[in-house]
């Protein structure tokens, strides 16, 4: 795993390079891009070739013995398949509402006159969404060997942010993506380095052998290029605003990103907030959303120029390939001036009759996703509500009880300074986790480090707290440029998910080195077992044992399950799932038969003794 340093250096080293040597750069970037594709068609055709060499021998040998080790034969196409199964990505259309023939005239012939100047490609559609962004978007056809399918994707909020000059200048970026000769070569790029991660994904879904043989090289090879897709791609923004300039302007180009800027402020402290709090007040989601979004997007607020300020001050980071809006500001040429709303917007301009239709159909689909959230958030709040009026009216609380009073306060009054209430609450419940991560958290928030040690104590306390723990201190490490604490939060991170990984492979593997112990099961545990397996009215005998999860000791318990059937079964393999589906158990479970798995099935009757289940027993 790269270092948060050694990434921060290598940018800059790989920035200096590639504007001294732009040519030279991109050679090196496409040599790199050609050696992981070097690597992986290499092990396919060295999997092959072993494949064909082994019937060679084996004939040459005798017929007799390549027909009993054809099993091993296929072992290598199989990898072989496996890794040419995972490059094969398929890349799904963006979404939103795309534009028909004749719909939205206006707007279908601004894009196509910023597309003519711009140089870009033709378009497959244009699709508006509800996202306060534009994107330009390719679709590969065949991972890009029969072509691609452009788009240009369009947000209705921010239609309704800029006004119609502005709103070119956004379009005249995506395109700027498009275009130049750049655009290709920067898609081409971003999809084999999301090939590649496909490929360790599948690979790893199918075992760790596979996925092992290219771990080392991957781990150097993965950051590394990363490091420099990462300055090709901050490298097309700037040239992406230098489009918006040349078709619309400079002056025009900067006042779109500062209402962007501004609009994205708005959404995050003003409007997303109005819409939690109407959450508590109202037991349904509201209709008209994108119509309240595009009123708040379009007023002033007495903040705006302190929160631009303050995104003025931001520093561009190494992991976001977008450069700061000041770094795109002084790239343009231009100082953030005021950036008023605008008297008719873009939406209003350009999609006429259809921005109605729009706003209520967008509206529709957000109520839809979220309603069934939005009710139970009600409720929720009303119970909390409840529950906050009994504990204030208890003279006396239990230690559970100051914890929970601590949380109703903070969800239900966020203008309320809880930390002297957690701070009580871990006083008086000091082996409470929850108490310790949320007065971390918040002393973190203010740049009291006292919250690191309160976070290591909630994560002792509950192990389960690992992820949110490690997120809060790589957040506040990172915000203070603590490299080497960051990147220890990170390494154990990437050691938790690895040996998650490795404990839901163990799950889903048999071996007869499988550690095996008695189920435990008893009671009304061991009777829905029992239950379930009669109900398939196929199971003659069951042993049921419990495997050692390594790695995952606090996981749920993991059973295997040796199957005997009754009769004949035609079809096992949906036989054995069907029997997985009924089996009723208190964690995941595996059921196989004794003719696939011998060895396992000795090992499995041996630990569990007699059967756990027979045909017509109670």
């Amino acid at each position: 795993m790269m270092s948060e340093a050694d990434r921060r250096a290598r940018v800059a080293r790989l920035e200096t390079f590639a504007q001294r040597a732009p040519m030279a750069y991109r050679v090196r970037l496409a040599l790199l891009a050609l050696l992981g594709f070097g690597v992986l068609g290499g092990a396919v055709l060295l999997a092959l070739g072993v494949s064909v060499g082994l019937v060679v021998v084996l004939l040459a040998i005798s017929p007799i013995l390549l027909a009993k080790l054809a099993k091993v034969v296929w072992i290598p196409v199989a990898f072989g398949w496996v890794v040419l199964r995972a490059l094969w990505v398929r890349f799904e259309p963006p979404s939103g509402h795309l534009l028909a023939p004749g719909e939205a005239p206006a707007l279908l012939a601004e894009v196509e006159r910023l597309r003519r100047a711009a140089k870009a490609p033709k378009l497959a559609g244009i699709l508006i969404d509800d996202e306060l962004n534009a994107a330009a978007a390719s679709v590969p056809r065949a991972l890009g060997l029969l072509g691609h399918r452009h788009y240009l994707v369009l947000g209705l909020p921010l239609m309704q942010l800029l006004d119609r000059q502005q709103f070119a200048s956004v379009v005249a970026h995506e395109f700027g993506h498009f275009g130049g000769g750049h655009g290709r070569f920067s898609g081409w790029i971003h999809r084999v380095r999301v090939s590649w991660y496909r490929v360790l994904d599948g690979l790893a879904g199918r075992g760790a052998w596979a996925s092992g043989l290219f771990e080392r090289f991957f781990r150097w090879y993965a950051p590394y290029f990363d490091a420099y897709s990462f300055v090709l791609a901050r490298q097309n923004e700037y040239q992406a605003d230098a489009m918006a300039a040349r078709l619309a302007g400079a002056d025009v180009a900067g006042s779109a990103l500062v209402r962007v800027n501004i609009g994205a402020a708005r959404l995050e402290h003003e409007f997303w907030p109005s819409v939690v709090e109407a959450n508590r007040r109202e037991g349904e989601p509201p209709r008209g959303l994108q119509r309240d979004m595009a009123a708040a997007l379009r007023s002033r607020h007495t903040d705006d120029d302190a929160r631009i300020a303050q995104r003025l001050t931001a520093r561009a980071d190494v992991h976001d390939t977008h450069p700061s809006l000041a770094q795109r500001l002084q790239a343009l040429g231009v100082v953030a001036g005021d950036a008023a709303p605008p008297e008719r917007s873009a939406a209003e301009v350009l999609l006429g009759d259809l921005l109605p239709v729009l706003e209520a159909d967008l509206s529709e689909d957000w109520r839809l996703r979220v309603e069934d959230g939005w009710r139970e958030r009600h409720r929720a709040h009303a119970l909390d509500s409840d529950r906050l009026g009994e504990l204030e009216g208890q003279l006396v609380r239990s230690p559970a009880e100051v914890v929970e009073h601590a949380a109703l306060i903070e969800r239900l009054h966020p203008q309320v300074d809880v930390v002297p209430l957690y701070r009580n609450a871990v006083r008086v419940a000091p082996d409470d986790a929850f108490a310790h991560y949320r007065l971390g958290v918040l002393l973190l928030a203010q740049d009291n480090r006292a919250g690191i040690e309160l976070l290591h104590r909630a994560r002792m306390l509950d192990p389960q707290a690992a992820d949110a723990v490690n997120e809060v201190l790589a957040g506040f490490h990172h915000r203070h440029d603590e490299l080497d604490a960051f990147d220890g939060v990170l390494g154990d991170q990437h050691a938790l998910d690895r040996r998650r990984r490795e404990a839901a492979q163990a799950r889903n593997a048999l071996s007869a080195g499988d550690v095996l112990l008695s189920h435990g099961l008893e009671g009304d545990a061991l009777q829905a077992a029992r239950t379930s397996l009669a109900a398939t009215g196929k199971v003659a005998t069951a042993w049921i044992v419990r495997k050692r999860i390594d790695g995952d000791p606090d996981g749920p318990p993991h059973f295997l399950v040796l199957v005997k059937w009754r009769g004949l079964v035609f079809g096992e393999d949906s036989a054995l799932q069907k029997v997985v589906d009924a089996l009723d158990l208190p964690g995941s479970w595996v059921a196989f038969t004794a003719p696939n798995q011998r060895r396992v099935a000795a090992k499995v009757r041996k630990t569990a003794g007699a059967p756990s289940y027979r045909h017509g027993e109670g």
